[in-house]
Parts: C-alpha cells; sequence; structure tokens
C-alpha cells in the first residue's frame, strides 16, 4: 500500500507539472487612455478602433489564456501617476477585458515608463514571466524612458516580453519605443489604422513569453530599400503553414524547427506582386537571416538540336500556372525579367516534328538581381522522300504517324521535287497518295526509323 501510496503521490505531481505548462503564461495589455486617443482615424476615434480592435483580438486566444489590463491617463488630466490596474493577471476573463475597455474615458499624460514600471513591479512581485503588450499613439510625456526601465528590468533578470503597437506615431518619434522592443525581447509595431492594428494584434498572439525565440530572421527589400511584408513558413511542398510574421520594414524573427521550408512573402504594397521562396532551412542550434527581394530576376534559357543553337518559344509560368513571360530563342539565349520566386519554363521547339518537341522544367528558382540559366538538347534526325512515276519526280501527300501511338506527327507534300522532314528519334508510319495526275494510283506505306543526327533518303516509285 505504502509503494502504492508513493506512485499515486508521483502520478498526481506529475499531471500538476503538466497541467501547469500547458497553462499559457499572462498577457497583459498596456492601454493608451491619455487625452490624445480622441483623435479620428478614418472617420472613428483612435479610442474606438483601439477598443473594438482589443476586444475582437482577444476573442482568438486560448480559453485558459490569461489577461491583465493596465490603462494610463484615463482619470486625472495631469497626473503622470495616473496608471490603474483595471484587471489582475490572473483574469480569464475575456468579457471583462471588452467590458473595461469600452468603459475607459481618454484624458490625460502619456507616463510609458511609468506603466511599465508598474507591470514589472507586479511580474517580480509574484515570480511570474508574462507578455507585455503596450497600445500608445504617442510618446513619453511624463519624462520618464521607458527604454532603460525595460533594460534595467531585463538585467535584473525579470522575465517577459515586450511588444509595442504605436499606433498612428510619427517616425521621428518612434525611436524610444523600438529601443523599449528590442530590450524587451519584443517587436515594434507601428500602425496608422484599424486593419494596421488588427494585424499586429494578431502577431503579437503568436509571438508570446511562452513561444520559442525566433531563429529565422526575415528582411524584405525592393530597390535596397526596406518594405513592409507578411512572411508565412510552410513546410516544404505542403499548405502547412508552420508560422508567419510580418517584416514591418525591419528584421523580425520566427521560430521554425529546424528543416526545410517553403516561404510566401506579400508585400502591402499593392503595386509589387507576392513571391514564393522554396526549401530554406533554419536550424534549431543558430540564427538564420534571410533577405527577400521584391527586385527582378532573370531565366536566361538556351536550346539547342542535337548540340547546335535551335529557335524555340519560351512560356514562363508561376506557381498558380499563370502565364508570366514569353519569348523566343531565334538559336540564342533569351533572358526574361520576373519576380523573384519559383517557375515553371516551357519550350517548345520550331521547325521539328515528333513526340518530344515539348520540354518542360518545374522549380525553377530565381533570385533577385541574378540570372539563373537553364537550356534543354533536342535530338533529331532528317527524313527526305522523293516520289516518282515515268522516271520524274510527282506531287503527293505524306501523312507521317508515330508507329506505336498512332500518333499523327507531320503531313506535307512533294510538290514534284521531294519533300524533307525533321523528326525526332523513333519508328514513324508512312502512308504517301498520289495527286493531279497521278491521283488514280494507289497509295504506298511503309515503316522507317529516325536515328539521331542521321538523314534517310527514300524514293518511292509509282
Amino acid at each position: 500500500m505504502k509503494k502504492l501510496a508513493i506512485l499515486v503521490c508521483a502520478f498526481l505531481f506529475v499531471f500538476q507539472l503538466n497541467a501547469q505548462s500547458e497553462s499559457p503564461s499572462p498577457i497583459i495589455f498596456i492601454y493608451d487612455a491619455s487625452g490624445s486617443m480622441w483623435g479620428q482615424v478614418e472617420g472613428k476615434t483612435k479610442m474606438e478602433i483601439a477598443s473594438s480592435v482589443l476586444s475582437e483580438s482577444i476573442n482568438d486566444f486560448a480559453e485558459n489564456q490569461k489577461i491583465g489590463l493596465v490603462a494610463y491617463g484615463h482619470r486625472e488630466k495631469g497626473d503622470c501617476r495616473d496608471v490603474e490596474t483595471l484587471l489582475p493577471m490572473s483574469n480569464t476573463s475575456k468579457n471583462s477585458v471588452s467590458s473595461a475597455v469600452k468603459k475607459i474615458k481618454p484624458l490625460g499624460k502619456t507616463p510609458l515608463a511609468y506603466s511599465a514600471t508598474t507591470v514589472i513591479d507586479q511580474l517580480r512581485k509574484n515570480k511570474e514571466k508574462a507578455t507585455i503588450v503596450l497600445i500608445t499613439d504617442g510618446i513619453e510625456s511624463c519624462d520618464g524612458n521607458i527604454c532603460e526601465v525595460v533594460t534595467k528590468a531585463k538585467k535584473e533578470g525579470i522575465d517577459f516580453k515586450l511588444h509595442i503597437v504605436g499606433f498612428g506615431l510619427k517616425n521621428s518619434e518612434t525611436e524610444q519605443l523600438k529601443c523599449a522592443a528590442k530590450a524587451g525581447d519584443g517587436n515594434y509595431y507601428d500602425t496608422a489604422n484599424a486593419s494596421g492594428l488588427g494585424d499586429a494584434m494578431s502577431e503579437v498572439a503568436t509571438q508570446t513569453i511562452d513561444k520559442k525565440e525566433g531563429n529565422f530572421g526575415v528582411y524584405a527589400i525592393k530597390n535596397d530599400k526596406p518594405i513592409d511584408a507578411w512572411v508565412r513558413a510552410y513546410k516544404t511542398g505542403t499548405k502547412e503553414e508552420v508560422n508567419a510574421l510580418r517584416t514591418y520594414g525591419e528584421t523580425r524573427y520566427m521560430y521554425l524547427p529546424s528543416g526545410k521550408y517553403d516561404l510566401t512573402a506579400k508585400p502591402l504594397s499593392s503595386n509589387v506582386q507576392g513571391i514564393t521562396i522554396k526549401n530554406v532551412e533554419s536550424f534549431d542550434d543558430k540564427k538564420t537571416e534571410r533577405t527577400i527581394s521584391f527586385d527582378g530576376g532573370k531565366i536566361a534559357s538556351t536550346t539547342t538540336n542535337n548540340g547546335e543553337g535551335w529557335d524555340s518559344t519560351i512560356k514562363i509560368k508561376d506557381e498558380n500556372d499563370k502565364l508570366v513571360a514569353s519569348g523566343r530563342t531565334y538559336g540564342r539565349v533569351k533572358e526574361l525579367e520576373v519576380n523573384p520566386g519559383t517557375y515553371t519554363v516551357e519550350f517548345q521547339a520550331l521547325a521539328m516534328k515528333g513526340l518530344n518537341t515539348f520540354q518542360k522544367k518545374e522549380n525553377i528558382t530565381v533570385t533577385a538581381g541574378e540570372i539563373t540559366e537553364i537550356s534543354h538538347n533536342f535530338d533529331t534526325g532528317t527524313f527526305f522522300l522523293d516520289a516518282k512515276a515515268d522516271g520524274n519526280s510527282i506531287d503527293t501527300m505524306v501523312t507521317i504517324k508515330e508507329k506505336n501511338s498512332g500518333n499523327h506527327v507531320d503531313g506535307s507534300r512533294t510538290y514534284n521535287r521531294g519533300a524533307e522532314f525533321l523528326l525526332n528519334p523513333g519508328t514513324y508510319s508512312v502512308k504517301v497518295t498520289p495527286l493531279g495526275n497521278y491521283k488514280d494510283r494507289e497509295s504506298q506505306s511503309f515503316t522507317f526509323e529516325v536515328k539521331t543526327g542521321e538523314s534517310i533518303t527514300k524514293t518511292l516509285n509509282f
């Protein structure tokens, strides 16, 4: 019985540990209730937009997600200590968050440093780790330095991740906020409207303190300048999404387990097309960074016939089988510019006939600013037919089929001078039917074999 009791106790202890590990760490929102939140964006006050987006965003949180709420500037107009914990970090009621946010009336200052200090003090007291999300439409107005506060707390060993969402800020106002987010192992999100705020909140929900540290960094550029883009990572060759992030014009990190992935990158700029990059690799034991350029790259195509330059049409299609570029080689190298990504290139040889005049090359990767060279060689032999009657060449109709499949390959007339056919290697069946003054004479049929680089001459007498 004693052994059984010990086993039961051990089981309960492990179960409790597992239950605790499965419970996500708190997410604490620091909400801007300063007077500037009465300002309008797209016909609505910033307060209305922030309240609505926050209420909608938390609906995607797990049911057991703890959500704390701290507001500043909502009680006293000129008080730099006007910071209040409206909901403790132990709260799991989403309705309570929505209700509390809706009741807030913006009024006072923007004590960012003191707000961060208030939350960090709670973490220190409760010995808890958490994700802190600061939403602000303005800069510090109480002589504090939030970057210094966060840096000091991190050195002390307080375990938290800080994300800052700037709402309608100017570029010149973001330096201290970006510094604080970086010091807090988080991200700074620059948003200008409801849509941008929603995107930021969606990403924040995936970048919590419980998530493994990002090991795969992405930086998006166009014409050597950083741009904002959504990047999604899928297991190579599948549609199984593993992680996603938005670059916000900076290098942003996400965690990808060691392995290979396909990336889809879509700029938020409407005049730049999205691209796909296949087989990128991540590693658990080191950080990897990938610059995604939306500048064009080139595919240089070459086709040959028996090793000599040959004329072919070129079609380049994207992963949705959409034609993005086309041209002809004319026996030379043909360069076509496309967006970076993965493509299929189709060659159609001209002049030659047979079952191997078409070639498709898949998974051709194009990198910005680089030339990807591809080539294909077609094989042919020549077949010359002369039809004669009464010692003279006559006009006939020639029909050529591939012997095994019966597929029609080519057809022509001899026009009293014979006809030459350029054919892929293979075995063919031919039917020759006299025309004109000799149309009453019976057709003749035979088979022949074409070999690479060889010429065959056949004379038929009617």
